[in-house]
């Protein structure tokens, strides 16, 4: 702060002596005009590498909470958000990919990223802006909506619905399901491990049941 103001006043300073100058052109010596030429310079462009770096700052915050392959927010964010959650009406949705790992097995890594990217523009498509998903890791995404359950329960189908039909990938198309276990809570009433339990219980009952779409009971 005191940097901050030091850099002002000398700007305030610098500037005044240049207009008076401009108007009373012999009333400082030329090596006054001239100092105070340089310190509006070296102020600007102080100002300007304190952008910069605001604006990296920024940046690596960001790409600390993005997953790189897809773009979503990553892990870490979604936590972040899980404490909000617990503390309002929502839902927590689970989500794993359904013949992903076959996909890996015989394409190859670099298919099964191209399938991720793919399935986050279908993801991305169907849901409202205020809903957010994030990639967990491996094929595995979460969801966080707010409201009551049918709202939840009305996003995991939208989200199924969006594996009915192939991925048309550069080996041809590929068919692969979605599994979504989810749990609803109406107040800060659990903790987020305790939310991420019960949604990942719902989400494996799901995957071996086949129903493809569990919600636990409300908390």
């Amino acid at each position: 702060h005191i940097n901050t103001w030091a850099t002002t006043i000398s700007l305030i300073l610098s500037s005044s002596i240049l207009a008076y100058g401009a108007m009373r052109s012999n009333y400082f010596p030329r090596f006054v005009l001239i100092l105070a030429f340089l310190t509006i310079s070296l102020a600007f462009l102080r100002m300007a590498l304190a952008l910069r770096d605001a604006r990296l700052v920024s940046e690596d915050r960001e790409h600390a909470r993005t997953d790189e392959l897809t773009g979503l927010p990553n892990r870490r964010r979604f936590i972040a958000e899980l404490e909000l959650l617990r503390r309002k009406n929502g839902t927590l949705l689970l989500l794993d990919l359904d013949g992903f790992k076959s996909v890996n097995d015989n394409y190859g890594h670099e298919i099964g990223d191209e399938l991720l990217k793919q399935i986050t523009v279908r993801f991305n498509r169907v849901l409202p802006s205020d809903v957010l998903i994030a990639r967990l890791g491996g094929d595995e995404f979460g969801v966080i909506v707010y409201g009551n359950r049918n709202i939840g329960s009305d996003v995991a189908l939208a989200l199924r619905a969006t594996c009915t039909y192939p991925f048309n990938l550069s080996v041809g198309d590929i068919r692969v399901g979605v599994s979504i276990g989810s749990v609803t809570t109406e107040g800060p009433t659990t903790t987020k491990e305790d939310l991420l339990k019960r949604a990942d219980q719902a989400m494996y009952e799901a995957k071996r049941t086949g129903s493809g779409f569990i919600q636990a009971p409300i908390l």
